[in-house]
């Protein structure tokens, strides 16, 4: 079987298209060659290596990417999906081609303010979320 090539984009690639990356590749490597990147990529969020770990997937070796790096090396996607925010939707890149785009936005867990206890439970949220959009795709997916 063929698989489609998946790409998760964000601003960074520190939190969101890792966690997305991540699970794609848990429940359904056997259909999709997964990876992410982002405009500007920056670090791991550490609070999201800890929220991951916390369901035994260990992101803290990944390395961050950018879209501009899989341009040039001359990529091609099936589907792209974009999980930025709405605040962040308009510098959320486009990733030409011809594959499929999908927008899911869902909150930054860089912006979370407060206690680190706060920003763990925040980003637990963030991380469900994502793990059940990409449960639903799947489920969907033809």
């Amino acid at each position: 079987m063929n698989k489609k090539h998946v790409l998760f984009v964000c601003i960074h690639n520190s939190a969101r298209s890792q966690m997305a990356e991540a699970f794609l590749k848990q429940i359904a490597s056997d259909r999709f060659e997964v990876e992410s990147a982002g405009i500007e990529p920056g670090n791991l969020n550490p609070v999201v290596i800890e929220v991951m770990k916390e369901i035994d997937i260990d992101i803290s070796g990944n390395k961050t990417q950018s879209v501009q790096s899989l341009l040039d090396a001359g990529k091609n996607f099936d589907y792209i999906f974009t999980v930025c925010d709405e605040t962040q939707a308009e510098r959320c890149p486009l990733f030409p081609g011809e594959g499929k785009r999908i927008h899911v936005g869902f909150p930054d867990p860089s912006s979370f303010q407060g206690s680190h206890e706060e920003k763990m439970q925040r980003t637990r949220e963030v991380r469900d979320m994502i793990k059940e959009e990409i449960k639903e795709w799947i489920k969907n997916y033809k």
